[in-house]
């Protein structure tokens, strides 16, 4: 099989973001990450701030099939980003060989064959450590910070694509990054990628 595209869906503190960038630099593609957020907001005419806020939480109050909500309520300004949203990366991965990292990638190009889909986690120690090192400290416990970005992150993971949030079936590669590092996941990355 053929890879054109990889999917990083990621726990908070993976370090899924940076295992995409530097994924990318070594294979010479490009990775999309926070770039979908300008080009959402450049669409839309949402915030950025709005945009990134919004981007991983469950409209409040719509549970169900999200087409049954869109035709009996009407849009909800997140419905709405992800509408632009899905767009964009439907047509990302039409034009160029790239990494997504995030944003229901993986469900969104489900029925391609050119797509490794990847999902990253660790243990709680490892990235509470990462986090607080990489964000700094807050008012909030690194733990109950992970705990709550992981509830948003499974929460709207399911309702936008009625899957399980880490479920090792919807994925080709599921790495535990704190027991392997970046260096070996990025290699292991790289490696199922270009194998023809």
């Amino acid at each position: 099989m053929s890879y054109k595209i990889i999917t990083i869906s990621r726990q908070f503190g993976s370090g899924g973001r940076t295992i995409g960038r530097r994924l990318a630099d070594e294979l010479g593609i490009k990775c999309y990450d926070r770039q979908i957020i300008d080009q959402v907001a450049e669409e839309s005419g949402f915030d950025r701030e709005y945009i990134k806020e919004k981007g991983e939480y469950v409209p409040h109050g719509r549970i169900g099939n999200l087409m049954n909500r869109w035709s009996y309520y009407g849009p909800t300004n997140e419905e709405r980003i992800w509408q632009i949203q899905s767009d964009i990366i439907l047509d990302l991965a039409d034009k160029e060989s790239c990494v997504i990292v995030g944003r229901c990638a993986d469900y969104l190009l489900k029925d391609r064959d050119d797509v490794l889909k990847v999902f990253l986690h660790a243990d709680m120690a490892y990235r509470a450590e990462r986090i607080v090192r990489l964000y700094g400290e807050t008012d909030q416990k690194p733990e109950k910070r992970l705990t709550d970005k992981d509830k948003q992150r499974r929460a709207y993971y399911q309702i936008y694509t009625d899957m399980e949030y880490g479920d090792a079936r919807n994925y080709h590669i599921c790495l535990n990054t704190g027991a392997f590092g970046e260096e070996y996941c990025i290699k292991l990355l790289k490696d199922a990628f270009l194998k023809q």
